[in-house]
């Protein structure tokens, strides 16, 4: 390899990987990011250690554990270490032009570590999550434009489909058929006593029409944000071909989290460890040397990314990174790989764990906060992908089970890692001020 590869690290905010046509979804909701992935490699399943975008980034930047690094929670007083290695100052070291298109910087500083060029279209808005994926586009294109003689990491964190949602009008008829105003239709009244609901209630769903009345409306809209961000998508990857980039870049997507479109009765969020919410896309391109159509089944984990991204470019992965590169898996190389079970967490409205192996998925709560639920989870994922129905009357041995081995492995961690509390009961659920008095 006589050129590092170019690495476009695309990171896409509330994208759920089973509403991409790559991924079998019914919609032709996402075209340009399928053929990506059919030049290319697709993750057919990567799950995040933690939820929602700022523990999940500081996994995908770290390599490490939320555990580890120990940021478990949005917002919240704990930091980074400056010792923890990050991916983009690794890859600078190394002597790649680093540039962000992204603004999350702002809320947690390390965002920023490692970057040359630091781009943030928000300031220019007065909501963070504002940023339309082509107001990224407008700064991305013409820095690619600027840095082609040079090895680059760009990393460009789009926010559609990210709550709340407002698709253009141009993609509004499509992938829904029905009256979205129908005052017989009670699909979002549950949704209407949680502080977000309220919101939108009052706000994005109240139309000169009337009030939004049908939750598959919603989920149409989030559909067509889709839609919206892959078009802009095939602009961002058009530009690469028009310089000549395409061959000598590795294009990698990913997601922080997806979300739920009231699957277990959340609505249009992003919390609740169910596979709607932690299992993410996974894409990467690179001509040449990742082979088209290729399918990687394994498990992955969001802390795989920065190890895998590492190899390609032919630089040792720090010892403080956990993860385990799938480099070989995308390039055929190696059929071995990837993981058995992941721990994953969340310190949103609720403070939860979850442990989900190639079977079951066990859930243990915290802090049930505004939500409530059951403390106690369990689903068998072969019989009930959807995660319908908890079994944990009817398999209290397979909970027993799974509880024991979570809970051990946490005490493990904590005890190498030279703490004492559980992270999620020391920061505490982050969205709480949200919620009604």
């Amino acid at each position: 390899m006589d050129r590092k590869p170019n690495i476009v690290l695309i990171g896409v905010d509330t994208l759920r990987a089973d509403h991409l046509s790559c991924y079998g979804y019914r919609h032709p909701t996402s075209p340009s990011i399928d053929a990506l992935a059919a030049e290319g490699a697709l993750g057919e399943r990567l799950f995040c250690p933690a939820i929602p975008t700022h523990p999940s980034f500081t996994t995908l930047y770290t390599g490490q554990h939320p555990i580890t690094h120990g940021i478990v929670s949005h917002g919240g007083k704990a930091q980074l270490s400056r010792e923890t290695p990050v991916l983009p100052e690794v890859l600078m070291q190394a002597g790649y032009t680093t540039c962000a298109v992204d603004n999350l910087w702002r809320a947690r500083s390390w965002f920023g570590r490692g970057y040359e060029f630091y781009i943030d279209p928000s300031v220019r808005r007065g909501l963070l999550i504002d940023v339309s994926c082509e107001e990224i586009n407008s700064r991305a294109i013409p820095w690619l434009r600027s840095h082609t003689d040079e090895p680059f990491f760009l990393f460009l964190h789009y926010w559609d489909p990210h709550y709340p949602l407002h698709p253009p009008a141009a993609y509004r008829d499509l992938f829904y058929r029905g009256n979205p105003f129908d005052p017989g239709n009670h699909s979002l009244e549950e949704w209407w006593q949680h502080p977000l609901g309220a919101m939108a209630k009052d706000t994005w769903l109240r139309r000169p029409q009337g009030l939004v009345t049908d939750a598959d409306y919603v989920v149409a809209m989030y559909d067509q944000e889709i839609r919206y961000l892959d078009d802009s998508l095939a602009a961002l990857l058009g530009t690469l071909d028009e310089l000549k980039l395409a061959e000598d870049t590795l294009v990698m997507l990913v997601a922080d989290h997806g979300t739920s479109l009231t699957e277990q009765g959340i609505f249009f969020e992003h919390h609740g460890l169910y596979d709607c919410t932690i299992h993410v896309p996974l894409v990467a391109r690179w001509p040449g040397r990742v082979p088209g159509g290729t399918r990687v089944p394994a498990m992955l984990h969001m802390s795989d990314v920065a190890p895998t991204i590492l190899e390609a470019a032919g630089i040792e992965v720090p010892e403080e990174m956990e993860g385990r590169s799938a480099w070989k898996l995308f390039t055929g190389e190696s059929t071995e790989g990837g993981h058995d079970r992941v721990i994953s967490v969340e310190c949103t409205w609720q403070a939860k764990w979850s442990l989900r192996n190639e079977r079951y998925k066990l859930i243990v709560s915290r802090d049930t906060g505004l939500r409530g639920g059951p403390p106690r989870e369990i689903y068998d994922l072969q019989a009930d992908p959807g995660e319908k129905t908890n079994l944990i009357e009817t398999r209290p041995d397979v909970a027993e089970r799974l509880e024991d081995e979570l809970e051990s492995w946490i005490s493990r961690r904590l005890q190498e890692l030279g703490r004492h509390a559980d992270p999620l009961r020391e920061q505490g659920i982050s969205l709480r001020h949200l919620a009604p008095a």
